[in-house]
């Protein structure tokens, strides 16, 4: 949550207008969810059910000619703006993504670990 809050914060602060920011986030395999919680259990395979997702997507390849790397986020600029993403990088401290780049959740470099996800899940769930 203080994350998302942060994020809120830092856009009303530096935001130009009409761009969408993207956090880098980790990413997790279902399966380590499952490790993570219960260990000892088995887990069926079900396979995929129809409209469930594999990866989530969250720029694509064809929004990568509008988007920047800021650090900790990622910003799609407007196609419309009334400033070039030139001026936006320079002012920023951005730089622009390579062309057909996309960021989703199968091709993420960080991914957490079944530790990790024990700890978060500890830290922000309290026993039933």
């Amino acid at each position: 949550l203080q994350e998302g809050v942060d994020m809120v914060l830092w856009s009303l602060e530096n935001a130009w207008g009409g761009e969408i920011l993207v956090p880098k986030i980790p990413s997790y395999r279902i399966m380590d969810v499952a490790a993570a919680i219960g260990p000892d259990c088995e887990y069926p395979i079900v396979g995929i059910r129809p409209g469930e997702k594999i990866h989530e997507e969250m720029i694509t390849a064809s929004d990568s000619i509008n988007t920047v790397d800021m650090g900790n986020y990622y910003a799609i600029l407007p196609v419309n703006a009334k400033y070039t993403m030139q001026d936006y990088c320079e002012k920023m401290g951005a730089a622009p993504v390579s062309q057909g780049f996309c960021y989703e959740s199968g091709s993420n470099v960080d991914f957490l670990t079944v530790d990790e996800l024990r700890q978060l899940i500890n830290e922000h769930v309290s026993e039933l």
